[in-house]
Formats: structure tokens, C-alpha cells, sequence
């Protein structure tokens, strides 16, 4: 058995998360509404889970991620490019929609809205420095290796 994370449900039509296949590193997200929400081009849309849960220890995550078919067919994205869940937070999780496409898009309820990824972290100390190590790179970015 894998890493158990405990889920509560906050509302009786909440659905849990559900990874499609074996081999899905995901576990899609539902919208837990009780009607429509149309997300017009350029606008935005915080669709609640109605579910909370609580991660084993701070040396994980969960984040969420847009659900690739919702992105290429109808350009729904996450407004946050990838959502992150503290492993101390305990409120429901939401997901923030935005909408990228010139069609206004309908979110149903019950639909799937994101995937959420449950990974490890480091919980890195941060020491201040008058210097770093060189590189073969040093400073270049954005371009700078030729790609």
C-alpha cells in the first residue's frame, strides 16, 4: 500500500479523488457544485472540492494540476499555473480556473476540474551569503544555453 493521505468530506456531494489508471500519477479533482459556473474567455472561477485532507508530514505536498484535456480542447487552465497544498493546511481545497480561449466554457457539477499530485519536499533552511559557488553557466538564463 502506497502513502495514505486522509480525506474528509465537507459536503454530502463531494467526490473523493480518483486516479483513473494504475499507472496515473494524478488523482482527479471533482467540482463540487450545485449548479453550472461559466467561465467566460478571460475570466476567472474558484471551483470548490468540498473535500480537506491531511498529508502524513511536512515532507510532502499536494499540488494541483491542470487536467490536460480540459488545457488543449478547451483552454482551462489553472489561474495559479499549479496549485499548492501545505501539508499543515486543513481547509477545503479549490481549484482556480481561468479561461484562456475565445468560447466561454461550462464547469458541470461532478466534472472533473484538476488533478492533484501528491509529492515529497524539502523543507529547506535559507542562509543568507556574499557568495555562491561558480558554473559553466554562472548567471546565464532565459535562452542562455542556446534553446
Amino acid at each position: 500500500m502506497g502513502t495514505v493521505v486522509k480525506i474528509k468530506k465537507l459536503r454530502e456531494n463531494a467526490v473523493l479523488p480518483k486516479r483513473a489508471t494504475e499507472g496515473s500519477a494524478g488523482a482527479d479533482l471533482y467540482a463540487c457544485i450545485d449548479d453550472d459556473i461559466t467561465i467566460r474567455p478571460g475570466e476567472l472561477a474558484m471551483i470548490p472540492t468540498g473535500i480537506a485532507i491531511e498529508l502524513p508530514d511536512s515532507g510532502m505536498g499536494a499540488f494541483l494540476f491542470a487536467r490536460s484535456g480540459l488545457g488543449v480542447k478547451h483552454g482551462i487552465c489553472l489561474s495559479n499555473g499549479v496549485g499548492v497544498v501545505d501539508s499543515d493546511y486543513r481547509g477545503e481545497i479549490c481549484v482556480g480556473l481561468c479561461n484562456v480561449s475565445d468560447r466561454a466554457y461550462t464547469v458541470k457539477p461532478g466534472e472533473r476540474v484538476a488533478q492533484m499530485v501528491i509529492m515529497p519536499v524539502v523543507c529547506a533552511d535559507f542562509m543568507e551569503t556574499d557568495g555562491l559557488s561558480d558554473t559553466a553557466r554562472g548567471s546565464g538564463g532565459f535562452g542562455s544555453t542556446g534553446v
